[in-house]
Order: structure tokens, then sequence, then C-alpha cells
């Protein structure tokens, strides 16, 4: 009796033995597949594509898709393109158009690819103090640092992170003919917040402040936001986003067949429609356009 019950613990360690083995092999029996390098995707994004939802919507579908891990990591555009250049992450998606030629140009990025689009927006508190409703972005600009050094009610909250929403604010006071060193000095009224779209937007709510931000992720938290859209008009607050590889041929860790099947992914026809509808139902209106393969 006891050597059958030894046997039989035997044979069952080794039948859990060869499970684990197969579990963590891949093997050709069906187990699931130890996750590699190679089957494991880093993804450094924006916030705005992050604290809409964007993301948390596509990954599954690209990992259902390839079976692969997507590891997400978001900051501002700066830090994405900062984690490309140390080869920290595999591909970005992010909106800073003038960084990501120079990313490519240095031959850190293998190619600059625009997939969606929605446009920046400023703003702001219902009663306006500064007085800057329906201006275009370059006037109200110039109105909001006048009025900042000279009425205690207006305040403007700065990402203050070099992020894409940052390069835009920071492009916009160079268009109005401010240096933006001398804007951060320029008093008590401009307030650098340090941190995401959605922190920001809550810190500008919190205070009455005008701010900077992208159309989706203002429609995603306008719902706990006091603040309304005040200036929407110009060709200088398009917000293009962009899906970039990293230069294999710099980073030779990087996974560039799966970073090339995400690019395919985003700009295909079925996701360039799903992205094209996402929001849609909850917010009233697109919170991205699909653009892919145009010359943004």
């Amino acid at each position: 009796m006891k050597n059958k019950v030894f046997q039989r613990a035997i044979i069952l360690a080794s039948v859990m033995l060869v499970t684990l083995v197969s579990l963590f092999s891949g093997c050709a029996s069906g187990g699931v597949p130890a996750l590699t390098a190679q089957s494991r995707l880093r993804v450094a994004t924006t916030t705005s594509l992050y604290d809409t939802g964007l993301w948390g919507y596509l990954e599954p579908k690209f990992e259902k898709k390839y079976q692969v891990e997507l590891d997400i990591l978001y900051a501002g555009s700066g830090k994405a393109l900062e984690w490309g250049r140390r080869g920290d992450v595999d591909v970005l998606t992010i909106h800073d158009k003038a960084a990501e030629e120079q990313f490519v140009a240095d031959g850190y990025g293998v190619q600059r690819n625009p997939f969606a689009y929605n446009y920046f927006v400023i703003i702001g508190p219902q009663s306006d103090p500064a007085g800057i409703r329906g201006m275009d972005a370059v006037d109200a600009f110039k109105k909001l640092i006048e009025q900042g050094q000279t009425n205690r009610d207006v305040k403007f909250v700065s990402r203050g992170d070099n992020s894409g929403t940052h390069s835009k604010e920071k492009s916009i006071w160079q268009a109005a003919g401010y240096l933006y060193e001398d804007v951060r000095e320029s008093g008590a009224w401009y307030i650098e917040a340090g941190s995401g779209m959605g922190p920001t937007l809550v810190m500008a709510n919190e205070k009455s402040a005008y701010t900077l931000s992208d159309m989706g992720t203002f429609l995603a938290f306008k719902g706990d936001l006091s603040l309304v859209t005040l200036v929407e008009k110009g060709d200088i607050l398009l917000n293009v986003y962009s899906v970039i590889a990293i230069n294999p041929e710099k980073m030779t860790t990087t996974n560039i067949e799966m970073a090339n099947n995400l690019i395919d992914f985003l700009l295909s026809e079925e996701i360039q429609e799903l992205i094209g509808e996402y929001g849609v139902k909850e917010y009233g209106q697109q919170l991205f356009t699909p653009c892919a393969r145009q010359n943004l």
C-alpha cells in the first residue's frame, strides 16, 4: 500500500513538473508561453492618449491580435522622447511635431506616422475675467498676459512639464511676441503645474484659472469641471498624434517587428474607424479624428 501511495506521489509530482515546464516554455502542446523581450512591447505615450482612455480601449485589441503584452508608459511627449533616446521603449505615440521630426532626423526614430488629431483649446472660468472668449489663440494669449499682470482674478495654469501641450503653449507665446522665460517670470498669475493634462485641468478648475488643453482630455474631464471652452479657433491649435518606432540601428534591443505591427494596427482602416468613433456616444463628439497617411 505504501509503495502504491509513494508511486502515485511520484507520478503526480512528475505531472506537475511537466505542466510547469510547459507553461513557462511555451511548448507546442498549447501551453502559455513565457513573456520574453520579444513577446512584450514597451510603448511610451502621452498623458492625453492615456487620460482619455483611448489606450485602455485599444490595448486589449492589439494584445489579442498579436499575442503580445503591452507595457504602456505614459508621460509628456518630452519624457517619452527621452525614454526613446535611451532605448527604454520600443515605440512612441506622442504629439510634438517639431520634436518628433528632430528625433527621426537624429536617427532615434524610423519614421513619423500621424494617426489621429484633434485641437487644443483654451479653457477658463465661465465669467472669463480676461475677456478672451471667441478670440484666436495668439490674441488670447496677448490678452491673458496683459490682464494677468493687472487683474488678480486672471490666472493661467501651465503644464510646465515639457510635454507636447507645453511645447504648443510655448509656440503660441512665441507667435504672440513673447519669450517664454519672460512669461514664466511675469508674475504670480502664471502657475506651472509640472504634471499631466488631467491633474493640470483639476488644478486650473480649483483656481478658477485658464489653461491650454487638448480637446480630447478636456471632454473626458468636462463632467468634473466648471471650466468652459473659450478659444478654439486658429490653425496653430491643431494637435496631431504620431507613432514612431525606435530605430533598431540605434537601439539593437528594440522590438522592431512588434513596433511595426503596432504602426500597421493604428494606421489600419479598422482601427482608424474605431479611433474616429471613440467617445462620440459618451461625449457627443469625436475626441480624435483619424488621419492615417495624411501629411500633417
